[in-house]
């Protein structure tokens, strides 16, 4: 096993962006417990701002659907990152291209680890039939699993967290200055199983609409900044970010949060990772896949009814929406939603 001093770990999480944030609490216990101990994440270059201000991590961003494609472009990256440089090699994805790279460590007689999926224990979870319904381990402890397999046990102690960030003068003149505690709102996912219906959006945002907040609405792509700015529009405490700034200037605002509302998405990751209060919507996954975001109390996390529903979680992602599950959103009603807000906000 390499010796902490002179140790300097390459990680390897390319996505998605959850679990990419994910990897942030661990880089953190782990620069805690080793002063000596320095780290390199390679990543998709959209993801460098999670890394910034950590000391002793460095980031390395790689383009593996363009310059790095395939396998020689991954050897073109095996090469870029100076392989002598390291002396342990932590795959935290698990997937073809990480797997790919982490060969030509392995040939050069690298110590390397790989990230434990539990890919049995989650499929025993999510079938339809004879399923196992218990909590598995989060994914920060798998990831934590592989830096003990490589000689680096760390404890995970939930006080892992980002210091706020600077707001820059065009977020502050974006938000107002209203003497108004700020709750973010991401009703999005990357499935429809997991997204929470509009007319309960709306619902929501009627309620909140009411009481002394400033309602920040995230999401991404043309489709959602439509719906979001037609919520903005409709409700005058709501401000529609979702393309409006950088994704490093949306960290910074969502570091000032005092309460974040999203579903089972990357939203819900940013925001733990400063320490803000979350309240996630589940649909048809469920926080025991071990993807809750990181330090939330049980309470904060929201479910469907599995009652109504008792094949959920139908999928780790939520990309699997059986027949007669399309309104399992439906059953989170906005009453109980707005009830757990009020008793972190007030």
């Amino acid at each position: 096993m390499p010796s902490p001093k002179a140790a300097h770990i390459l990680c390897i999480r390319f996505s998605a962006m959850g679990d990419v944030a994910m990897t942030v609490p661990v880089l953190i216990a782990l620069t805690r417990a080793y002063p000596e101990l320095e780290i390199t994440v390679v990543s998709k270059p959209f993801f460098k701002p999670f890394f910034s201000g950590i000391e002793r991590v460095h980031f390395f961003g790689a383009e593996v659907k363009t310059k790095y494609k395939g396998g020689t472009g991954l050897y073109k990256l095996y090469k870029a990152l100076k392989p002598e440089q390291f002396t342990a090699i932590a795959d935290l994805h698990n997937v073809i291209r990480s797997k790919v790279l982490l060969s030509f460590f392995r040939l050069r007689g690298s110590q390397t680890a790989q990230i434990d999926k539990g890919r049995a224990e989650k499929k025993a979870l999510t079938r339809e039939t004879d399923k196992v319904f218990k909590p598995l381990k989060s994914t920060h402890q798998r990831y934590a699993d592989v830096f003990e397999a490589l000689g680096f046990p760390v404890q995970l102690k939930g006080d892992e967290l980002l210091p706020k960030r600077r707001l820059n003068d065009t977020i502050q003149q974006a938000i107002g200055q209203e003497p108004y505690k700020w709750l973010g709102f991401a009703p999005f996912a990357a499935h429809e199983g997991k997204k929470y219906p509009l007319d309960l959006v709306d619902q929501v945002l009627s309620a909140l609409n009411e009481k002394p907040l400033k309602i920040i609405l995230f999401g991404g792509g043309k489709e959602e900044e439509q719906l979001l700015n037609s919520f903005a529009a409709k409700y005058e405490n709501c401000i529609n970010v979702a393309g409006k700034f950088s994704f490093e200037e949306e960290l910074a605002l969502i570091s000032h949060l005092d309460a974040m509302l999203a579903m089972d998405s990357g939203n819900g990751h940013m925001a733990a990772l400063f320490g803000v209060p979350v309240v996630t919507l589940w649909g048809v996954t469920h926080p025991y896949l071990g993807f809750a975001p990181y330090g939330q109390p049980e309470e904060n996390q929201l479910t469907a009814d599995r009652k109504q529903f008792p094949a959920i979680p139908t999928s780790a992602y939520g990309n699997k929406v059986p027949e007669g599950y399309e309104q399992a959103m439906h059953s989170i009603q906005p009453e109980t939603v707005l009830k757990r807000l009020s008793t972190i906000l007030d």
